[in-house]
C-alpha cells in the first residue's frame, strides 16, 4: 500500500502527482477526437462501424432505437424483488430531489422595477448510460427521474448492447419505471456524437447527461459548446476519513466497493490518524478482497490507484479532502468530530456520515444523484440536481419611473466604458437623448 505522510516535505507534489494519474492521455484523446469526426461526418454508418467495433453488436441504423415492445417485454421480466427495489429507489429520488426544483419569483429593486427569475426545463436532454458487464441501473433512475421532476420534453437514453444487440433487461425495466420511451442501443463515443451532432435516425441533444469512462468523459468534454454537458463523472473515487472510532472492517469494505468498477483508473484514499489504523485497514482488505467476484479488477485498482495519508488531527484530513476534493467522502469519526468536518469540507460530491452509512447506500439507494463530480472538479462543482435540467432566465420590466432613478447609474457606466449608445438607449426614454 502506497503511504504518505501529511507532514512529508514532499507531501503537497506528492499527492498532486498521485492525484493527475488520472489525467487524460494524449492517446485518448486522439482517439476520442477521431471517433467524433467520424460520426459528424458519417453519421448512422460510422455509429454503426462503431458499435460493432468496440461492443461486437452488428446493428443498423433501424435497429438503434429499442422498441416499445422490447422494453415492456423486459420490464415484464425482472424479478418482482428487484421490481420492488427499483420502484424503492424511484420513490427515494423522486422524494429527495422534488425538494430542490427552484422556483419562478420575482421582486422590485431599488429603482422600483419589476426583477425575477424564471425557470424553464431544457427540451431535449441526452442521457448516457453505462452498460456492458457492469449495467447502471442505479445511474437510469438517478437521471432519468430528475429529467422527468424538471419536464423536459424529450429525454432520449444511450446505453451500449451486448453483442447480440440486446440491452440489459434490468435497465430496461428500470427505463420503463421512469417513463423514458426513447432508448437507444449505442454507447461509447460514438453516443456523445449521435446525441451532439446527429444523424439521420438520431435527433440531436441540447445537454448530454451521465457518467462514463474516460472516453465517454473526454467526448463530452470535446462537445461542449456543441452541446451543454452536465459533468465530466469519471471513474470513481472515495476518500475515507478514520479515526480510532472507525470500525475497521466498515472501512475496508467500503474502499472495496468503490474499487470493485474495476476500469484501473479510480482513485481510492484512506486518511488515517495513526498507523495502525492503516495497518487494520489493510489487513481487513487482505481478507475481504479474495470473496469478491470482480477481485482481480479490484486488486489491479488497488495496486495502482489506492492510496494511505497519515495525519495528526482531523483539521489535516479536512485540508486533504478538500484539497483531493473527492468524489466519495465517508467520515468514520467520532460524532463531534464528524460535525465538524462536514463544516469544513467545502469541495466533496457527496459526505457520508458515521459506521452506519456506507457509500454503496448513496449509489443505489438514499435519493440524491450519484453522478457527482471527479478528478478535482469538486472544487468548482456540485454532484447533479433537477436544476441541472432546466434553463435560468432573468426578467426586467421598468416603467418610467424606474427608469429615471437608474439613468445617471446607466449615464455614468456608459462614459466610463465609452459606450455612448448604451446611454443613450435610456437617456432617449426620459426625453434627454441628443441628436447627432
Amino acid at each position: 500500500m502506497r503511504t504518505l505522510s501529511f507532514a512529508s516535505k514532499r507531501f503537497d507534489s506528492d499527492l498532486a502527482a498521485f492525484c493527475r494519474g488520472a489525467a487524460v492521455s494524449a492517446e485518448i484523446s486522439g482517439a476520442v477526437a477521431a471517433i467524433l469526426s467520424d460520426v459528424r461526418r458519417q453519421g448512422d454508418a460510422a455509429v454503426a462501424r462503431y458499435a460493432r467495433r468496440f461492443d461486437g453488436a452488428r446493428l443498423k441504423p433501424g435497429a438503434f432505437r429499442v422498441g416499445a415492445r422490447e422494453i415492456a417485454a423486459a420490464s415484464r421480466s425482472v424479478d418482482p424483488g428487484c421490481r420492488r427495489a427499483l420502484r424503492s429507489v424511484h420513490a427515494a429520488v423522486g422524494d429527495f430531489n422534488r425538494r430542490t426544483v427552484p422556483a419562478d419569483w420575482s421582486a422590485r429593486n431599488r429603482h422600483g422595477a419589476l426583477v425575477g427569475e424564471k425557470f424553464d426545463p431544457i427540451r431535449r436532454v441526452g442521457i448516457y448510460v453505462p452498460g456492458g458487464q457492469v449495467p447502471l441501473v442505479s445511474t437510469v433512475l438517478m437521471t432519468a427521474t430528475l429529467a422527468r421532476i424538471a419536464g423536459c420534453a424529450e429525454i432520449a437514453v444511450f446505453t451500449p448492447s451486448g453483442a447480440d444487440g440486446r440491452v440489459a433487461p434490468d435497465l430496461l425495466a428500470a427505463l420503463d419505471l421512469a417513463g423514458i420511451r426513447e432508448v437507444y442501443r449505442i454507447g461509447g463515443v460514438q453516443a456523445i456524437g449521435a446525441m451532439a451532432y446527429g444523424t439521420a435516425s438520431i435527433p440531436p441533444v441540447d445537454k448530454i447527461f451521465g457518467p462514463g469512462n474516460a472516453y465517454v468523459c473526454e467526448a463530452k468534454r470535446q462537445v461542449f459548446g456543441q452541446v451543454g454537458v452536465d459533468l465530466l463523472p469519471g471513474p470513481s473515487e472515495v476518500m475515507v476519513i478514520a479515526d480510532a472510532s472507525a470500525r475497521l472492517d466498515f472501512a475496508a469494505a467500503d474502499l472495496l466497493a468503490q474499487a470493485e468498477h474495476g476500469s484501473g483508473r479510480e482513485k481510492i484514499y484512506l486518511v488515517a490518524t495513526s498507523r495502525e489504523i492503516v495497518a487494520g485497514v489493510a489487513a481487513e482488505i487482505g481478507r475481504q478482497l479474495p470473496g469478491l467476484a470482480r477481485s482481480q479488477r479490484t486488486r489491479r485498482v488497488l495496486d495502482d490507484g489506492f492510496m494511505a495519508i497519515l495525519v495528526a488531527s482531523l483539521d489535516e484530513a479536512a485540508e486533504v479532502a478538500n484539497r483531493v476534493a473527492p468524489e466519495h467522502l465517508e467520515l468514520l469519526v467520532r460524532a463531534g468530530a464528524a460535525a465538524r468536518l462536514v463544516k469544513a469540507v467545502t469541495t466533496a460530491g457527496a459526505i457520508m456520515i458515521g459506521n452506519s452509512t456506507p457509500t454503496v447506500l448513496g449509489d443505489f439507494a438514499a435519493g440524491p444523484s450519484h453522478v457527482l463530480p471527479t478528478g478535482g472538479a469538486g472544487r468548482f462543482s456540485s454532484g447533479l440536481r433537477v436544476a441541472d435540467f432546466l434553463r435560468r432566465t432573468s426578467v426586467l420590466r421598468y416603467g418610467p419611473a424606474s427608469v429615471r432613478r437608474a439613468g445617471p447609474t446607466v449615464a455614468a457606466l456608459s462614459a466610463m466604458e465609452r459606450l455612448d449608445a448604451h446611454g443613450r438607449s435610456a437617456a432617449i426614454r426620459l426625453g434627454r437623448a441628443r441628436s447627432r
